[in-house]
């Protein structure tokens, strides 16, 4: 990992200096009924809107997801103090389904139509076992596994996985290690109430990863600091592969590492912070490893726990990632607003773009960073826990002047999409 690279230095050497004195992880946790179960309370009382977090489940989390009576409320009585068992496993399912109109298509590499969707079902899109609870007085465990996924079935995957100790060797400094989404120091996807995804973050590769954080206030400045394999969660490796073969793996193809870390304030009613990465990753060919830098800016507000707005920046910079000695740079981010009319009604457009810039005109799917949507989504609750969704998705980019080349943005992405979101 190259800490000396010119564009790392001369853009966010503060950054990681800063992070470097001060370690800090920052968590999240989407809508878990396991822990309106556990104190017997309503899940309005952590979110405006499943799954928008208000301002109590903000700091729920903060507090390592525990409430003051916690182990009074969720624990058995065992007559041991070095003991904590909570009285039945805090699980909850999550599970979505909805049926979409889409102008997409499905094209394989050499520009041929393998589907044409016009009209799709998609149900289940998602179905998902979530689980997490304090199990000492610092230490608490989260994770979730996804059993059928956009249509996949067949194995079960964990995406989430994680243990977190909110005071290390009583310094104030929490730590999580496991498994997480980098991204989620700015704005965590699993707590979006559009379908659409946040794009972007996971254009930049820094979604999941595996690796360890750690987090602390000093003063009104939050602190982050984090190390991953920086790989994903996809590969791993047989240990000594050419011997006989050994039950062991390892987790990350390579030495290397990436660092990431976020500055965080307030200035006002705007949050604000400034996010940075450096570390490596795989070229186009996937050949040989390559470095990457991502700088990113953040900005969100709430007012009144009623309307959330947040906009997102990224610049990113991959080295050699095409060709030896040239870099290439793009930008992209997204902009929102949630509007919770009511218990009944929640209102959220999504704005989301991204230049391929030095990618374009390359003559590889990069080309296809290019993106320009615009998304309304209107969400009416039936219950707390389950609501219907309708979201239009309308594409703004046009389409490839070779729509039939197999890379780039060879047909439009708008959708109309109708259905149910659940947990429980």
């Amino acid at each position: 990992m190259k800490l000396n690279h010119p564009f790392f230095f001369g853009r966010s050497v503060q950054c990681l200096i800063l992070l470097a004195a001060n370690l800090l992880t920052v968590q999240t946790i989407q809508a878990n009924p396991a822990f309106a179960r556990q104190y017997e309370m309503s899940c309005i009382t952590c979110h405006s809107a499943f799954p928008r977090l208000n301002s109590f489940g903000e700091q729920f989390l903060a507090d390592n997801i525990r409430l003051p009576n916690w182990r009074e409320k969720i624990g058995v009585e065992t007559g041991d103090e070095r003991l904590m068992l909570p009285k039945f496993p805090q699980m909850a399912f999550r599970a979505q389904a909805y049926v979409q109109a889409r102008e997409s298509e499905a094209q394989d590499n050499s520009g041929a139509t393998t589907a044409d969707p016009a009209s799709d079902f998609q149900a289940p899109y998602l179905i998902k076992l979530l689980a997490g609870s304090p199990l000492s007085e610092h230490i608490s465990y989260y994770f979730y596994a996804i059993f059928a996924e956009k249509g996949g079935n067949g194995e079960t995957i964990v995406e989430d996985a994680w243990i977190t100790h909110d005071d290390v060797f009583g310094s104030g400094v929490g730590m999580m290690l496991g498994q997480f989404q980098v991204s989620d120091l700015m704005f965590p996807r699993e707590t979006r109430l559009t379908v659409q995804d946040y794009i972007p973050y996971r254009m930049a590769s820094i979604t999941y990863e595996r690796g360890v954080t750690f987090d602390a206030d000093v003063g009104p400045v939050s602190l982050a600091l984090g190390i991953v394999n920086g790989n994903g969660i996809e590969a791993n490796a047989k240990v000594n592969s050419p011997g006989f073969g050994r039950p062991d793996r390892a987790f990350d193809n390579d030495s290397k590492k990436s660092i990431f870390g976020r500055i965080g304030g307030e200035l006002g009613p705007v949050r604000m912070g400034l996010f940075g990465l450096n570390g490596e990753q795989q070229d186009a060919t996937n050949t040989r490893n390559t470095d990457k830098q991502i700088l990113g800016v953040d900005f969100s507000g709430n007012h009144n726990d009623q309307v959330f707005w947040f906009v997102q920046l990224l610049q990113n910079r991959w080295d050699d990632f095409l060709v030896l000695g040239q870099t290439a740079e793009w930008n992209g981010g997204f902009a929102g607003i949630d509007y919770i009319h009511d218990d009944r009604w929640a209102y959220s457009l999504l704005y989301s773009y991204a230049d391929a810039n030095d990618l374009a005109n390359s003559g590889t799917v990069y080309e296809g960073i290019d993106l320009n949507t615009f998304t309304v989504t209107t969400s009416y609750y039936f219950m707390r826990n389950i609501k219907g969704v309708i979201e239009i998705n309308v594409d703004l980019q046009d389409k490839d002047n070779n729509p039939n080349d197999g890379i780039g943005h060879n047909t439009g992405e708008g959708y109309f999409l109708v259905g149910f979101d659940t947990a429980f």
